[in-house]
């Protein structure tokens, strides 16, 4: 029984939290930030030995409070949201959990191509609305069968994704920093090129790469008028590697067909935004990564990360230079 706190700082539905608290090792103590008042909050910061977060914004000022820390445990994958130079500072270990929904984004997004493709949310609203456009939607509407998809970035996510798009009769093409082994590329059947030539040739554009500082607004003006006119961009990655104020330009103008949106530069979206009046465009609320199947999966490893740190041992996927200091 090890009586140490936990700190979980996402806002949760009933359902996530039992989840969360059913993955857990015995001897634990378990606290939600959004459970907390002001005064709870700062006493529960100072308290906790281990923070764990999905989205939330786990920053400086939060890491200076947590006086008893020993690592952050990220539930996911990119660690953006947290500040890994102010933990560094502090000693305390940053851990995510590589892959561990890359099957999960892998199927939303062939879902978001599949939706932009046969015009999914339109013929479902029509339909219910007493329409019957059975004929009037076939002449713009698509298979992925014989298509090029142009994967930007081939990790885990864009690995899995590229295994299900070629299983429906794709061409690949991936753009990384650096190329599969040649082993992997026959595997798959996929063709490494240049990110300029992956936008003018791929009739599919899916974005699988971090936000790091040379990835922001990666996908820009000049670069989405490279894309084919009818042209489907995909971003289940991190909202700010796509400039939307220029994918927005771009669709208005017709310069390329439709997107599928998972993630945003602000989330929440705001409702106002303009990409969502659109109808050309598919968005959903960053659930790329969200199935009751990876939760499970994501819960036991962060928690079994957590146990590591608790029995001495070093944590797995740590993302950050820290040399752990004595607490009290």
């Amino acid at each position: 029984m090890t009586g140490q706190r936990i700190l979980y700082f996402d806002t949760m539905t009933a359902d996530m939290k039992e989840l969360l608290r059913s993955r857990m090792p015995r001897g634990y103590e378990l606290v939600f930030w959004d459970q907390c008042d002001e005064a709870a909050k700062e006493k529960e910061l100072g308290q906790a030995s281990y923070l764990m977060a999905t989205v939330f914004p786990v920053t400086a000022a939060l890491i200076s409070q947590a006086k008893k820390a020993k690592h952050i445990q990220k539930c996911g994958v990119g660690l953006d949201n947290i500040d890994m130079a102010a933990a560094s500072e502090r000693g305390i270990s940053v851990s995510n959990i590589p892959g561990c929904n890359a099957v999960c984004v892998a199927e939303l997004t062939l879902m978001l191509i599949l939706s932009l493709y046969r015009k999914l949310p339109y013929a479902n609203t029509r339909t219910k609305q007493g329409e019957w456009l059975t004929w009037a939607l076939r002449p713009d509407s698509y298979e992925m069968k014989g298509k090029t998809h142009g994967l930007i970035g081939m990790g885990y996510v864009g690995w899995e994704t590229a295994v299900r798009s070629k299983a429906m009769g794709t061409d690949i093409l991936y753009y990384d920093q650096r190329p599969l082994p040649e082993q992997k590329e026959k595997e798959l059947g996929a063709r490494f090129v240049g990110l300029e030539e992956l936008l003018c040739q791929s009739d599919i554009v899916s974005v699988h790469v971090p936000l790091v500082p040379g990835t922001r607004h990666l996908i820009n003006r000049q670069r989405l008028q490279l894309m084919k006119s009818n042209a489907v961009l995909i971003n289940v990655a991190r909202g700010g590697v796509v400039d939307e104020k220029a994918l927005y330009e771009a669709l208005v103008a017709g310069e390329i067909k439709g997107a599928g949106l998972d993630v945003w530069e602000q989330e929440p979206v705001p409702a106002d935004h303009p990409l969502l009046q659109l109808e050309q465009v598919i968005a959903t609320p960053h659930i790329g990564g969200g199935t009751r199947d990876t939760l499970i999966h994501v819960y036991t490893q962060a928690f079994a990360n957590i146990e590591r740190v608790e029995q001495g041992l070093e944590p797995m996927f740590v993302g950050n230079s820290y040399r752990h200091m004595t607490v009290g």
